[in-house]
Formats: C-alpha cells, sequence, structure tokens
C-alpha cells in the first residue's frame, strides 16, 4: 500500500477574515523578526484534533504561505489534510478576543470548542 503524500494534492487553501488579517499583522508588528502566523494542529482534546498558533520568525521547508492585506499565514504541509478550505476569523466574544475557526472538514467540536475531528 502507498503512502499518504499531501504534496500529490492540490489544495484549496485557507483565508483570513479582514478581522483576523489584521490582528495577524498587530501581532508581526509586534516583535522584530516575526514575519507572520503559523497555523497547525496537533491531536488534543475530546475531539481529536486542537489548532495550534506560533508567531514565524523563519518559515519551514514545508510551510505553505497565505497572505491576506499583509497579513502572512504559514501552514504545514501535513496539517493541510485536516484544515484545507478553512476560514481563519478574529472575534470578540464578551470580554474576550480569540481566533476563530471556521473549518470544513471538521465533522464535530467539543462542547467547549478547543478540539475538532474529521
Amino acid at each position: 500500500m502507498e503512502s499518504f503524500n499531501p504534496q500529490d494534492f492540490t489544495w484549496r487553501g485557507l483565508t483570513m477574515t479582514p478581522a483576523a488579517a489584521e490582528h495577524i499583522r498587530a501581532l508581526s508588528s509586534k516583535q522584530a523578526g516575526v514575519l507572520g502566523v503559523r497555523l497547525g494542529i496537533k491531536q488534543t482534546g475530546c475531539a481529536g484534533f486542537g489548532y495550534v498558533l506560533d508567531t514565524v520568525t523563519e518559515p519551514s521547508e514545508d510551510d505553505l504561505l497565505y497572505e491576506s492585506d499583509g497579513a502572512r499565514l504559514y501552514v504545514p504541509l501535513q496539517a493541510m489534510p485536516f484544515i484545507d478550505g478553512t476560514e481563519v476569523d478574529y472575534v470578540r466574544e464578551g470580554l474576550n478576543q480569540i481566533f476563530k475557526f471556521h473549518n470544513p472538514k471538521a465533522q464535530h467540536e467539543c462542547g467547549c470548542g478547543e478540539s475538532f475531528g474529521v
């Protein structure tokens, strides 16, 4: 059986709302050398996977780059099968402001919204 190779696929990509792009630009401008934000996933939570955000000072070889309004979003190629087509938003919920992910591949999410399953 052949192994899965994410490089064999054509991806729809990721998009950012204007609010998400603005926040990513603000994060990038606060620290010298920060180019953007990396969105990855990890196995966690009750639903299977969780989103992981980190600032990027040096892109990895397998990162895909998505740009919007000057904001850079880096995505590891290995994460694409799980988050391809996701829209990244930045919203206010009560007193908190958080990133929200509208992932068409998510079959279900846990009650707290911290993890998802595909």
